[in-house]
């Protein structure tokens, strides 16, 4: 099948569009005008377009009022029970006077569990008539048809199979099997979420067809676990709808993998720009939220708790700050995001730990917007002279000694004893970074061998070695302490150190980041300024 459905240029004019999905997630950051533009393309057609508005009240009363089926759709639908074209939809919005579009608060639950009785009802009723006059004529009687009770079953079942939903004498009751005895209880006692999942399958089961539908906030009172179990239950039970989505959640547009899916791009409070967001090769949830987020974008290496992470986010408080884990997917991602600009407007960099990394390789990573720090790892910007200084002075020591006591530390008992194994290692990311520069994708085989034959012939093991023991040994012989920190792979140096300041050695990099979130934040970021690239604009 396909759909047709509209949105405004950027000039507020209605621009048709068709798509072969049922389904189209409109997402946005907050202030994007996302609840204004479903009124809008409600205001386009209203007999074609249904809205369900982010303010819904969930609450309802025991016993349903029953209502025929087409006084409790003109409710649902229109706000009234007679449908009079020439008000629009009635008092749904409050249309009468001033228009409430996004601010009007829904209380139609009652009359959408009245419509799906009466609906359910009719069918039965029909069947029974068709089954009367199958017996009359001595034909075969018709097989049961699954009614709109028999559809919501179905999708309650999939989305809260832990409860089972029943009706009884127009009252709802959720029912559950505890310790061999059947326990109940009225729907209106539900929980928020329960509530939620009822009063939306019902108001989409209970549509005519062929409609499009819109839903703000779908996301309200769902756990993700069940979110989108229950819009794909219902968009393979209403084929026949349109739904479209307006949200902010990342995670709903990115786990509802067939949707077409539109950023808002821009918004003045009057008109809106969009973005189609194709299929790319990048983590769609990881895009959003990045659209979402309106900030230039830092991708850094670690999880999202870890120290580097925390570390970043405060030294960057402009930045969306993204943990990738590896290097290697800060690389990808920075690069990946750069391609496809057209889709945002931010800038991007990817910041890494130096590593072994030679000079050459750190000024190619350049190249791509990707820039390393001063220091091997992230770690050791937890150790750096400033740092330690202002740390010592913070907490009353003398931070001549406490310095001189942290650089013996670090120089004499770990770096000198581990610099055999740094110079390997080293030399092996030498080696690693020349064969990876060989040009092999996109070749003939031949050009392909003779590339990496040239790779081969330009590495020379012993030389690269002799070259990088000479580098380590010079610093060890100078006792710099800046070039140990800025080759000196060792992530636990900054959780052995909190004993200079007579503090646990754990409790060392939580007491700088808890200093650097509060009044001594200035003092935090000065200290290690120097260690982070100049290139990424703070």
């Amino acid at each position: 099948m396909s759909y047709k459905y509209w949105l405004p240029d950027e000039q507020g004019n209605k621009q048709d569009f068709e798509t072969d999905s049922n389904a189209i997630i409109i997402i946005g950051a907050n202030g994007a005008g996302k609840s204004k533009l479903g009124a809008w393309i409600e205001q386009q057609d209203f007999e074609k377009v249904h809205r369900i508005a982010g303010q819904r009240n969930l609450n309802f009363n025991k016993n349903i009022p029953l209502k025929s089926y087409t006084e409790a759709e003109n409710i649902v639908l229109c706000g009234n029970s007679i449908y009079e074209k020439s008000h629009q939809k009635g008092n749904r919005w409050g249309w009468h006077d001033n228009a409430h579009y996004t601010t009007t608060l829904l209380n139609d639950f009652e009359a959408v569990l009245a419509a799906l009785i009466a609906k359910d009802n009719n069918q039965k009723t029909n069947f029974f008539d068709l089954c009367r006059e199958a017996e009359s004529l001595g034909n075969i009687k018709p097989n049961t048809p699954c009614t709109a009770f028999d559809q919501l079953h179905d999708i309650w079942h999939n989305v809260l199979p832990q409860r089972d939903l029943r009706i009884s004498d127009a009252k709802f009751y959720a029912d559950f099997t505890k310790e061999e005895s059947l326990c109940s209880y009225s729907a209106n006692e539900m929980s928020d979420g329960e509530r939620a999942v009822l009063y939306l399958a019902t108001q989409v089961l209970c549509l005519p067809e062929n409609l499009i539908i819109i839903i703000d906030e779908p996301e309200l009172h769902l756990h993700k676990s069940i979110m989108n179990r229950l819009w794909k239950s219902l968009e393979r039970c209403r084929q026949d709808l349109l739904f479209i989505y307006i949200t902010h959640d990342t995670q709903f547009a990115s786990d509802h993998v067939q949707a077409e899916k539109i950023w808002i791009k821009e918004y003045d409070g009057v008109n809106w720009k969009f973005q189609k967001i194709d299929k790319e090769d990048l983590p769609e949830e990881l895009l959003f939220e990045i659209l979402g987020s309106r900030k230039n974008v830092l991708f850094v290496e670690g999880e999202r708790n870890s120290y580097d992470t925390r570390l970043y986010t405060e030294l960057y408080p402009d930045y969306h700050v993204v943990p990738c884990g590896s290097c290697t997917q800060v690389i990808a991602r920075t690069k990946a995001f750069r391609v496809c600009s057209a889709l945002h407007d931010c800038e991007v960099y990817g910041l890494i730990d130096r590593d072994f990394r030679s000079d050459y390789e750190i000024e190619k990573l350049k190249e791509d917007n990707i820039y390393t720090l001063q220091v091997a790892e992230v770690e050791n910007l937890f150790a750096v002279e400033e740092l330690v200084r202002f740390m010592a002075n913070h907490m009353g020591k003398d931070s001549d000694e406490v310095f001189n006591s942290v650089k013996e530390y670090v120089i004499e008992n770990r770096f000198s004893n581990q610099i055999n194994g740094q110079v390997c290692e080293s030399t092996v990311a030498q080696i690693k970074f020349k064969l990876s520069s060989a040009e092999i994708s996109k070749k003939s085989e031949t050009e392909a061998k003779d590339s990496l034959d040239a790779a081969f012939a330009d590495i020379d093991y012993d030389a690269i070695k002799n070259e990088q023991e000479s580098y380590y040994q010079d610093i060890l012989s100078r006792k710099d302490y800046a070039e140990t920190l800025k080759v000196f792979n060792a992530k636990s140096i900054s959780s052995s150190i909190g004993n200079f300041f007579d503090i646990n050695d754990k409790k060392y990099c939580e007491r700088v980041i808890s200093l650097l979130q509060g009044h001594n934040r200035d003092g935090i970021v000065s200290s290690i300024r120097p260690y982070l690239p100049h290139e990424i604009p703070r």
